[in-house]
């Protein structure tokens, strides 16, 4: 991935501008009041999850146990990491796989108002590249990463075993023992969508901080500050925009697990959209399985039927997935359909 100098940056905007905003479309969706809300705690929580699952792929979790202390602290770090010069958060990058990335998504032409840290989720191997990278005080950024890493993976395996209950899985750790495997190959990113100045003079008008795709992975933990732009598509096609709330979490379904449940569980496609007043800052964690771990569906879940999908190993998909442009769809090349 090539980061972008702002000289590049500025030269490159007036024609991006005009690709983003017809994609976005002249205004941004009403707010959406169907997000499924899902109580951690309550007892019905595994049946909602479930439900949620199926219907829209995504939904929004309260009394999640991630401390708010957390939350705040890497959010703060990350924000004054984000104010620094371009030149100083150049030297976190480019993402190779893991660094700082700016404006330039991926290795296939797909751009967003968008810069951003894509992280190692194994916590020692945060350890020597924050000592160059984050100048006067890296072990606070360090010890706030990883902190919020080693809680949103709990909350994330909670989640994933009331699944399993739900669906009423013998085995109750079937998806969460991937994510907790020492060779799980999950990653975290923070995404910084600064305010886009080309906007003030165009009211009404929208731009594509982040282009529409699912997330290969299991799961998706997202959290963000309280400015608006998620977006989320319809079965219809429809996109809604999802109401910012930055004290709860929303729960993305990955391909991958929509893989393992043979199509019963919806992997969902979404977007992010620019603000034209306001910084959004939103802190995701993609919990994926080893890498030589085969996906398909599981046994338990078939009762008869033909499984949907070819089996492959994360590796084979996550290569797949990064040859890949943001909005195709990944999965119709492991799908028997397409193979037959």
């Amino acid at each position: 991935m090539v980061v972008l100098s702002e000289p590049a940056i500025k030269q490159m905007a007036s024609s991006y501008m005009r690709n983003s905003m017809a994609a976005a479309g002249s205004s941004s969706a009403a707010f959406f009041s169907g997000v499924p809300l899902i109580d951690l705690s309550a007892p019905d929580a595994k049946h909602l999850i479930v439900k949620a699952c199926e219907e829209l792929g995504f939904f929004k979790v309260v009394n999640h146990g991630v401390p708010m202390e957390f939350i705040s602290t890497l959010e703060s770090e990350s924000t004054k990491f984000f104010s620094l010069p371009l030149s100083e958060k150049q030297r976190a990058g480019p993402p190779s796989p893991f660094g700082y990335g700016n404006k330039q998504i991926g290795r296939n032409g797909d751009v967003g108002w968008v810069e951003y840290l894509l992280l190692n989720t194994h916590l020692e191997s945060n350890s020597d590249g924050f000592l160059s990278i984050f100048g006067q005080d890296p072990q606070k950024l360090r010890s706030a990463v990883n902190d919020y890493i080693s809680a949103v993976r709990n909350m994330a395996c909670e989640i994933l075993e009331l699944m399993a209950e739900g669906l009423k899985i013998q085995q109750r750790n079937a998806f969460s023992k991937l994510l907790m495997d020492e060779e799980s190959d999950s990653v975290f990113r923070v995404n910084h969508y600064p305010p886009c100045p080309e906007l003030q003079t165009l009211k009404g008008t929208n731009m594509i901080g982040f282009g529409e795709h699912t997330d290969p992975q299991i799961i998706s933990v997202l959290r963000s500050n309280n400015t608006s732009g998620l977006q989320i598509s319809l079965a219809d096609g429809n996109w809604i925009s999802v109401p910012p709330d930055q004290s709860s979490f929303f729960i993305n379904v990955g391909d991958s697990l929509q893989v393992m449940t043979n199509g019963r569980f919806k992997s969902v496609k979404h977007r992010v959209l620019t603000n034209r007043l306001k910084s959004r800052v939103s802190m995701i964690y993609f919990g994926g399985p080893p890498l030589s771990e085969k996906i398909a569906p599981l046994p338990s879940l078939m009762k008869g039927e033909e499984s949907l999908y070819k089996e492959f190993t994360w590796f084979e998909y996550k290569r797949s997935a990064y040859n890949s442009r943001l909005a195709d769809n990944r999965l119709v090349h492991f799908e028997r359909i397409a193979a037959s």
